[in-house]
């Protein structure tokens, strides 16, 4: 009671008109994403660091504390939204619950210009905020200022911004129910049963119904989640609250009185379903199989078919040894691109599969490995390593290269299977990423380990010199891919510097290719060249362009335009892809950018929308969270008055005609 009171105190002094009581325990400062346009928006933090041992408080501070106040300071005509709160945690004192932050976290805001705005617009507030202890409360304020300059050049501070977004719950659009059981509230929340709840908990958004201090109980039933809170005061009507689970994630939800489901099955404390991680792990090793007929993989699988054609008919224990070490490599490949993603999205960037093509320095790197192997293949050097001679480091090397080659595609399978791996624990998502290794290499371990598929594979001969040779220009292509891709993140002066690369290296491994054939020592002189270009090469290589272009004849996606298009009840396809998806580029080709589907799109008027991932866009990133992708392709079809249809990641004419006929 003592410590209640002392909180109670705490509160009525932390009005705006209390005087700041010592020193700041919280510091807060008012930061801007970045330029903002005549009448537009841009997004504002208030970043809070609390010192060590002090904790703010969430917007519904729970049994006691005190959320933040503002008092804006705008120039004429501008305007603040709601301020948005990260998902908290609790902390119980003296049997009181309190929803707080015990972290530095970041409160954001939409600020919009007048529309006649130029120069630099001054934004200025008064903050009022509570900082406590387990044993003391302390009310703070203080003055919050920042200058927003007017113009259209890109946000400076994305990637800061993009880590404070991803703390912030995501709007559930599903409908929840309310019903009131006695002296519980029963909650339903439709939430797809794939998706992990780990332990979940609902901050209550509607105060004063619910006694927070209580534990509360949940089940699965189907695609629901069922919450039971103990009900405290008046809970008819509209229940609003946010649901976390997993690491720091959260969804608000809205929940009108209706139906509960009775039975279910219990999760969080009590029980933790585990069947998400197995279809995780199914869908990746299915991926992972199919990924061998994608064309991303297709120069690589092409020297490993030579790899077993040189070998011919080896002992069984050679078959055996060299099948393991190319699904080590395949496996380990995999496995590390997983770990990499997991840990720069832990770090609060937003990231998905194939990230590392984001990069222009990955793509110039890949570019000259594959140069490097179309040299080799085309005979003017001998690098064992790269043209697949049996040997295991060899097939340990190709299998790794196959992994990080593969991630461009993502086929039937693979993009759920990744994206469920992303709201799995982290152990648990470094299984799946492994897993899709091992459907990478699966076919060749089968190869070395059943003696009678290996006897149906050619006999060695005259023939795999040639076969090299014509391996040679799919890997010369490839490298061409890459200079284009180049040019496309980059401009141009990233293609002349992946072109100058290019040279450097080609003539230095043609002329060690030539001392080589006197028997001079190749391996030394070949490493050092491929260092000194590629080294050179990134260190002057322009980063990313943050710009995009979307095809002609379609517009830029965007979540607004889509509800906009539902609101009016107009037809919509929508295709995320990238310039390094070459599984992306396949279906644009065989079946969007077709004259027959154009011209069915134009007589059904359905609006066709572009997303493109290029160099990996924060928003798209997020949008592929909410429908369980960690990559592209994604195609979705929305009919007039019908949630969003997702369609196959393998397009036909045919399929999209059907769809613009039919509405």
């Amino acid at each position: 009671m003592l410590r209640f009171l002392i909180i109670a105190l705490a509160l009525l002094l932390g009005t705006p008109a209390a005087a700041q009581l010592g020193p700041l325990h919280i510091r807060a400062s008012l930061i801007a994403e970045g330029p903002v346009r005549p009448g537009g928006e841009v997004e504002l933090a208030i970043h809070m660091q609390p010192d060590a041992g002090w904790h703010g408080y969430w917007q519904n501070p729970g049994d006691a504390g005190q959320p933040m106040s503002v008092d804006w300071q705008l120039p004429a005509g501008a305007t603040v939204g709601l301020l948005r709160y990260p998902v908290p945690t609790r902390l119980t004192v003296a049997g009181l619950m309190n929803y707080v932050f015990e972290r530095d976290y970041a409160v954001l805001v939409r600020f919009k210009a007048p529309p006649n705005a130029s120069g630099t617009l001054p934004l200025r507030a008064h903050a009022t905020w509570l900082a406590c202890t387990e044993q003391v409360c302390v009310p703070q304020q203080g003055e919050l200022a920042v200058d927003v300059p007017v113009g259209d050049r890109p946000p400076v501070d994305r990637a800061r911004f993009d880590g404070f977004r991803q703390a912030l719950p995501r709007p559930l659009a599903a409908p929840a129910h309310v019903a009131v059981a006695g002296d519980k509230l029963r909650l339903a929340i439709a939430l797809p049963a794939s998706v992990p709840v780990g332990t979940p908990y609902v901050y209550p958004l509607s105060d004063g119904v619910v006694d927070y201090a209580a534990p509360q109980h949940f089940s699965r039933s189907g695609d629901t989640l069922v919450a039971e809170l103990q009900r405290k005061g008046d809970a008819r009507g509209r229940f609003e609250g946010v649901l976390s689970y997993g690491d720091s994630q959260g969804l608000t939800f809205s929940a009108v009185p209706g139906a509960v489901p009775e039975d279910g099955t219990p999760v969080g404390d009590e029980a933790v379903p585990s069947h998400a991680l197995w279809w995780a792990l199914l869908g990746a090793l299915a991926g992972g199989i199919i990924l061998n007929l994608m064309p991303c993989v297709f120069p690589i699988l092409a020297l490993k078919t030579l790899h077993i054609a040189r070998s011919g008919a080896a002992e069984q224990a050679h078959a055996r040894s060299d099948a393991l070490a190319y699904t080590a490599g395949a496996v380990a490949g995999t496995g590390a691109l997983g770990v990499a993603l997991l840990a720069i999205r832990a770090a609060g960037s937003a990231a998905g599969w194939a990230f590392q093509l984001q990069d222009p320095r990955t793509i110039l790197l890949l570019m000259l490995l594959a140069a490097a192997i179309a040299l080799n293949l085309a005979g003017l050097f001998k690098l064992p390593v790269l043209g697949g001679e049996a040997k295991p480091g060899g097939s340990f090397a190709t299998g790794a290269l196959a992994a990080f080659v593969a991630t461009p595609c993502a086929g039937p399978f693979l993009g759920s299977a990744l994206g469920i791996a992303l709201l799995l624990p982290t152990w648990s998502s470094v299984l799946v990423f492994a897993a899709l290794g091992l459907g990478l290499a699966l076919p060749f371990l089968l190869i070395g380990f059943v003696p009678r598929l290996r006897a149906l594979l050619p006999k060695p001969g005259k023939w795999m010199l040639t076969l090299q040779r014509v391996l040679a220009f799919p890997m010369a292509l490839t490298a061409l891919a890459c200079l284009w891709l180049l040019w496309r993140q980059a401009g141009q002066p990233a293609l002349l510097i992946g072109l100058a690369a290019l040279a450097l290296l080609s003539a230095g491994l043609v002329a060690l290719g030539r001392r080589q054939s006197g028997g001079a020592p190749l391996l030394a002189g070949a490493g050092f060249i491929a260092i000194v270009a590629a080294a050179g090469a990134t260190l002057v290589l322009p980063s990313a362009s943050t710009s995009t272009a979307v095809p002609l004849g379609t517009e830029r996606w965007s979540e607004a335009r889509v509800a906009e298009l539902a609101a009016t009840r107009k037809p919509a396809f929508v295709y995320f892809t990238a310039d390094w998806c070459l599984s992306c580029k396949v279906n644009e080709a065989a079946a969007i950018d077709r004259a027959e589907v154009r011209d069915a799109f134009k007589a059904a008027g359905v609006n066709v929308l572009a997303g493109d991932w290029t160099n990996g866009d924060p928003a798209i990133t997020r949008f592929l969270e909410t429908q369980e992708r960690a990559g592209v392709p994604l195609y979705l079809w929305y009919a007039p008055g019908k949630p969003a249809e997702v369609l196959p990641q393998i397009l036909t004419p045919a399929m999209l005609i059907e769809r613009a006929r039919s509405r």
